[in-house]
């Protein structure tokens, strides 16, 4: 699997957290902060690559990120990741782990595999479906990711996200 797309979305969500933590920008209220929006994606790849790790063990496996967007969940993955810059490293080994394993551990068969999954956004369903393990983790580059980084991004105030994305 060609993870071009997936490596290039991990660096632009990893410089946009780096940019956002180096302003220290307030989220509004019924926002995510900074760390949250990190803690969250940390969540996602691990559920990732347990699903990937489970496949490639030849087990069945379902997918499904609500653990994601529970508010316990996220303050305790912060909190063990030791902060925004703890959770970033984190995202970078987990991105390149992912890359890894989708380029050199998983056959085509195993990349097509239906995963049955659940995804909700924001409360509401996105998917409730078979889905292949590759358009999972595509899914991470193509939307997942940049969506996080347009996120972070516009936790800054106006000029600095104008300087940011120039």
């Amino acid at each position: 699997m060609d993870t071009t797309a997936l490596r290039d979305a991990y660096r632009a969500l990893l410089d946009a957290a780096a940019t956002v933590a180096d302003a220290s920008p307030t989220a509004a209220a019924d926002e995510w902060n900074a760390d949250q929006v990190l803690a969250h994606v940390s969540i996602v790849n691990a559920v990732t690559i347990a699903a990937v790790g489970t496949i490639s063990a030849g087990a069945n496996t379902n997918y499904d990120n609500r653990i994601a967007l529970d508010t316990w969940t996220i303050e305790r993955v912060l909190a063990r990741a030791g902060g925004n810059a703890g959770l970033r490293d984190r995202i970078r080994v987990q991105g390149e782990v992912l890359c890894a394993l989708a380029e050199n551990a998983l056959s085509e068969t195993e990349l097509d595999t239906p995963v049955p999954t659940l995804l909700l956004s924001a409360g509401a369903l996105l998917v409730d479906q078979l889905v292949p393990l590759r358009d999972l983790i595509s899914g991470l580059a193509d939307v997942e990711l940049p969506g996080h980084t347009e996120q972070l991004l516009a936790l800054l105030p106006d000029t600095a996200m104008a300087a940011a994305t120039a």
